[in-house]
């Protein structure tokens, strides 16, 4: 797929996941409990998001030449080695990493809690910035 045409994809995801998570935290910024369906959604949407990121940062690497590796982790490495992203956001990106890879395989061990608490204070929205950005940007 051209970069371009993915690039318009990623940004159409954003726009919808990132929609329902600031729905989200609004209510709990409301001090509103969600229900179990909409904290499965949260999770579902903050899923979604890191996904993307993880296949927008390969598409960009194999856009530069570089070599693009299987892991997620690998993947966002090198595009802080390549300063497309900065090197102080690579922990945050771990942790984004870390956090889709336990909605995925261990969702049975998930603090809801926690998770909500992360939208509650907007901690997902670098992830969607990189995906509203345009590659030429980036």
């Amino acid at each position: 797929m051209r970069l371009d045409l993915y690039q318009a994809e990623t940004a159409q995801v954003a726009g919808e996941q990132s929609s329902l998570l600031d729905e989200a935290r609004q209510k709990l910024q409301a001090g509103e409990r969600l229900s179990r369906l909409e904290e499965n959604g949260v999770l579902h949407a903050l899923q979604m998001l890191i996904e993307n990121a993880i296949g927008k940062a390969k598409q960009i690497l194999k856009a530069k030449g570089e070599p693009v590796p299987v892991s997620a982790y690998d993947a966002l490495a090198a595009l802080a080695r390549t300063g497309v992203i900065g090197a102080e956001d690579l922990s945050a990106w771990n942790a984004a990493i870390g956090l889709r890879n336990r909605i995925v395989h261990e969702y049975m061990n998930i603090d809801v809690s926690r998770v909500l608490e992360l939208v509650c204070v907007d901690q997902y929205r670098f992830v969607v910035e990189f995906l509203l950005a345009s590659v030429s940007d980036i």
